[in-house]
């Protein structure tokens, strides 16, 4: 497996691509630190995704970015573009090489990627693997790669083949993840468009463990539940083998730009009328939408296998955007893996 840098494909995944001159790919200080997947650094090739889910929250965040960057992109939509960073691997290496010694040596985790999958398809691991290397040789960091695809094993494969540049630990400085909210996978794919079956994730994951990689659980997008919010936590942590996981992360719909107008579009478009109704109620509700939110976190937090068996402290970690009225008991719930979020928590 060649190791370069993604090639300037004009398409990827069905999808028209766009290549922008990056300066940085390497953010050190990072506000993913807050949601704790990382300890400041992140890493992103792309700043839009390959694959197409409904509630991507990526566009808000960069939507001013590509506009005003590129005005060949004004007037097309983020789900239907794939933009590139230009060089990213040798972008990397070039932040990488210019960071102190002290920062390079430390026992740093990078958390890749906040903006687009890192495994969307081969060309794609190819770059993972590239920059997966870069960060291995210069660094003393851990690497956390979250995906919706099925070929995290791929990168896994590749990197502990190669011992990079004679890292000997290279299998201990992996952390493999990933993320979906449901089991069924023909619900997935109503707001998941292009991302491989969940039932594929699962035993992608399932590898990974078998093969003694270290591996975290991210149990989001979470729609509300029809019946018990128990039973599907139970089903989730079971499929995931939560026991075998370092840390379960945890979160309802992330609400951003039109990411619920779009999500509640693609469930009624597939036939899923209950599923798209009750997100439009408790959006439109904000103690609904807090309830929804709390029984969701409940019901992982309930869970005793989710305790480290050495601190008996809980691996959950639980994502919760809050306002000044909702701040107070997510801060009362933080032993239980409540993480407050935004500009009313209480830090």
């Amino acid at each position: 497996m060649s190791t370069t840098t993604a090639p300037e494909r004009t398409t990827m995944n069905g999808k028209p691509v766009h290549f922008r001159n990056a300066k940085t790919v390497l953010n050190l200080d990072s506000g993913f630190r807050h949601k704790r997947l990382c300890d400041g650094p992140t890493f992103s090739a792309g700043d839009a995704c390959a694959y197409s889910c409904a509630f991507c929250y990526v566009e808000a965040m960069t939507h001013k970015l590509l506009r005003h960057d590129h005005s060949e992109l004004k007037d097309l939509d983020h789900m239907d573009i794939v933009v590139r960073r230009k060089d990213a691997v040798e972008t990397l290496r070039k932040q990488l090489l210019a960071l102190p010694d002290a920062v390079r040596t430390q026992q740093l985790t990078l958390y890749m990627s906040h903006s687009v999958d890192v495994a969307a398809n081969m060309d794609l691991v190819r770059e993972t693997v590239a920059a997966c290397e870069a960060i291995l040789e210069l660094t003393h960091w851990h690497i956390r790669m979250l995906s919706k695809s099925n070929l995290l094993p791929n990168v896994a494969k590749h990197l502990l083949v190669k011992k990079v540049n004679q890292v000997s630990d290279v299998k201990a400085r992996l952390i493999f993840g990933v993320s979906t909210g449901t089991l069924d996978d023909a619900l997935a794919a109503a707001f998941e468009q292009g991302c491989p079956k969940v039932s594929k994730r699962i035993e992608s994951l399932h590898w990974l463990q078998d093969e003694g990689f270290r591996t975290f659980g991210m149990i989001c997008p979470s729609l509300p539940v029809r019946d018990s919010y128990q039973e599907w936590s139970l089903a989730m942590m079971d499929a995931i083998r939560a026991t075998r996981c370092e840390h379960v992360w945890a979160e309802v719909l992330n609400v951003r730009g039109k990411s619920m107008i779009r999500t509640c579009a693609a469930l009624h478009a597939a036939g899923y009328e209950w599923q798209a109704a009750e997100l439009q109620r408790v959006s439109t509700d904000k103690a609904a939408w807090e309830d929804y939110a709390r029984k969701t976190f409940l019901a992982h937090a309930c869970r005793t296998d989710l305790l480290e068996p050495t601190t008996y402290k809980t691996k959950l970690r639980f994502l919760q955007y809050v306002t000044k009225e909702t701040a107070q008991w997510w801060h009362d719930h933080t032993s239980s893996g409540a993480i407050p979020l935004g500009a009313a928590a209480i830090h």
